[in-house]
Order: C-alpha cells, then sequence, then structure tokens
C-alpha cells in the first residue's frame, strides 16, 4: 500500500498495517504537526474498551505533556470510540458500531486563523513502536 505520507492515510477508514519505515517517517511528519500546534485532539477506535485505553495509554507514554484525566473510570461494550482532549485533559468513550479501527489525531490551534488538522488512521499500536 502506498503510505508515504500523513495525507495517504486520508482515503481510508481503518488503519493500514504499515512497515517500520513508514511508521519511522509518519511519526517524524507528525512530531513536526503535533510540536506546532496548541493542543490535540485524540479520537480512537477500536474493537473494544481494553484496546482504545491501551492505545491512548500509548500516547501518553510517548509524550509526557498528553495526559488525561479519570481513564480507570472509562467502559463500554462491544466496538468503542473515545475522544480526549489534551487541552481539557478530559476523556470519554461510547460504544458504537460501524467504525473502522485505528486513531485519529486533530492538531489544534489558539488563533482561528490557524485550521486545526485531522491526522490518521493510524495504527492502534503506532505510538508503541
Amino acid at each position: 500500500m502506498g503510505i508515504n505520507n500523513l495525507v495517504d492515510l486520508n482515503r481510508l477508514r481503518s488503519a493500514p498495517q504499515l512497515n517500520k519505515r513508514q511508521i519511522k517517517n509518519l511519526l517524524e511528519e507528525l512530531e513536526a504537526n503535533i510540536l506546532n500546534a496548541d493542543w490535540i485532539t485524540i479520537g480512537i477506535m477500536a474493537y473494544s474498551d481494553f484496546e482504545a485505553i491501551g492505545a491512548l495509554e500509548s500516547i501518553s507514554k510517548k509524550y509526557s505533556t498528553i495526559k488525561f484525566k479519570n481513564i480507570d473510570a472509562l467502559r463500554a461494550e462491544g466496538r468503542v470510540f473515545l475522544k480526549g482532549n489534551q487541552k481539557t485533559g478530559n476523556v470519554y468513550m461510547r460504544s458504537e458500531n460501524g467504525l473502522g479501527e485505528g486513531i485519529l489525531l486533530t492538531c489544534q490551534y489558539e488563533k482561528d486563523s490557524e485550521k486545526s488538522t485531522t491526522f490518521g488512521p493510524l495504527p492502534l499500536d503506532f505510538f508503541s513502536n
């Protein structure tokens, strides 16, 4: 699959399998965007609450400035969508069928002139590598 840049993910409904070179290149591009953002929001589509929470925790482990509150209280049955906001630290999760699988990361800005940009879907283990 021709995934060489973050924009290549935009056409996908679920995260593709990526090789180490693709992960390295996409992570470098993504980190440049994260560093320029004022904060990020994260959406995680997963088959279970356990998988979604694991993906969220891998992001917080990789980036010490990205933390969320009350993760231990999150529960949902079946397929889930988890949403986290770095600025507020709030996170919630709901059951939702019909979703793909992967991480959607949106770079947000204080200035209205800066357009927020969503990247993904990235594999659930993307930030664990």
